[in-house]
């Protein structure tokens, strides 16, 4: 028997050794990406001009330049040396406690009417969503007055509960829609599992729900943490007031001390946007819960 001669094997071409040409980015996603980079930029640039005046030397105040010649960053020490601190303290506390306080009232309340048709159910949920129209500014009479009675004024379980109040519609509406995306059947397989119904909740459905409740949590946070009105008319005495209301003291009849200021708003600004880097993902999945069928 004669062997077979093998074909010499061609050797790969350049053009297919190296692979898939890259392709070039088509114009509308450059558009787009300019787009958004344009947009970014507008909504930092307050920010960027916040910090660099917050740097700023009084004498420099007036200068049109942007940059400061140097850096006074005696500024933001002066925020924690002039007692400021302790008004942070207070703005975490009312942010924490109202976000504490909304979780606990609004799960139970959206799991319930997300598992339950009970009669009356569409008109408690259009109930909660009205609450939500109703601004806290049109109110301050009454809840100055009531808090008053209760012996509350100055005091920072006033702060907690009127934020907790005004936040608890949004909670259950993002909670009550997160739920209901949440297959039934999983609890009914914890069911026959013996797990019971509290057992189910805590080890199957919050879990599921986690990014609901981020959404429900960080939204709540933010709103407590910003609140101002409310804090200016409940609160009279310095060491009581949130950071919002005590950087209001910055600004005189006459003139405005920009410098402090704007330290002391660059420090109230930085550990909201820490704590949304951290959560974002589970943020805007929360927020799309349902979205999707």
């Amino acid at each position: 028997m004669t062997a077979t001669a093998t074909p010499p094997v061609a050797a790969p071409t350049r053009a297919a050794s190296a692979g898939p040409a890259r392709r070039l980015p088509r114009t509308r996603t450059v558009v787009i990406a300019a787009a958004a980079y344009l947009i970014a930029f507008l909504f930092l640039f307050p920010y960027l001009v916040m910090i660099l005046t917050a740097l700023r030397p009084q004498k420099e105040l007036r200068e049109p330049s942007y940059l400061p010649t140097e850096f006074a960053w005696e500024n933001f020490v002066n925020f924690w040396s002039g007692g400021l601190s302790g008004n942070l303290l207070v703005t975490l506390q009312v942010a924490a406690g109202s976000t504490i306080l909304v979780l606990l009232v609004a799960m139970p309340a959206a799991y319930y009417t997300a598992r339950h048709r009970f009669r009356g159910r569409t008109a408690f949920l259009i109930l909660v969503l009205v609450t939500q129209m109703f601004q806290p500014t049109a109110m301050l009479v009454g809840i100055y007055r009531e808090f008053s009675q209760l012996g509350l004024v100055d005091s920072i379980w006033s702060l907690i509960l009127v934020n907790g109040g005004f936040n608890l519609a949004f909670a259950v509406w993002i909670l009550n829609a997160y739920f209901g995306s949440i297959p039934r059947e999983l609890e009914e397989a914890a069911f026959i599992d013996g797990t019971g119904r509290f057992g189910a909740l805590f080890r199957i459905t919050l879990p599921l729900a986690a990014p609901g409740v981020v959404t429900a949590l960080i939204f709540t946070f933010i709103a407590a943490w910003n609140e101002f009105v409310v804090a200016l008319t409940l609160t009279t005495s310095p060491e009581q007031q949130p950071l919002t209301v005590r950087l209001n003291s910055f600004i005189g009849q006459y003139q405005v001390d920009w410098q402090n200021l704007f330290a002391g708003s660059v420090i109230a600004t930085v550990p909201v946007i820490i704590l949304f880097a951290l959560i974002e993902r589970k943020v805007v999945s929360g927020l799309t819960a349902g979205s999707i069928k």
